[in-house]
């Protein structure tokens, strides 16, 4: 003796709300299984210890003070000294025009007709 679908989707319903899970009778993808899940936001943070200070806060703490940051004049010094040798960044493009100049590219000559 067969039971109606009708009856078994009322039973179905009634465990969901028993049991606070989701009613999908269809079994469609929902994604409700990802997102009952806790969130690793929090445990994933806590992992990597806190951040600490570094010369660049101190700098931004005391814009007043004069300070003197090895590091940065060894990155401005290679970037003067590779630009000297025409081998550094080329310049921004201040204005469209600029820009679109050297953007397009021209189409290739048309070949000349075969000999025949």
């Amino acid at each position: 003796m067969a039971v109606a679908r009708s009856r078994i989707l009322d039973l179905m319903k009634a465990q969901c709300r028993i049991f606070s899970t989701t009613f999908n009778p269809e079994g469609k993808r929902t994604g409700n299984k990802i997102l009952r899940q806790r969130l690793k936001g929090p445990a994933v943070a806590a992992y990597y210890p806190p951040r600490t200070a570094t010369f660049k806060d101190l700098v931004n703490a005391y814009p007043d003070l004069e300070t003197w940051d090895d590091d940065e004049e060894d990155r401005l010094d290679k970037i003067e000294n590779a630009q000297a040798r025409g081998k550094g960044a080329p310049k921004k493009k201040r204005t469209a025009e600029e820009s679109k100049k050297f953007g397009k590219k021209r189409p290739p000559p048309a070949t000349a007709p075969a000999r025949g």
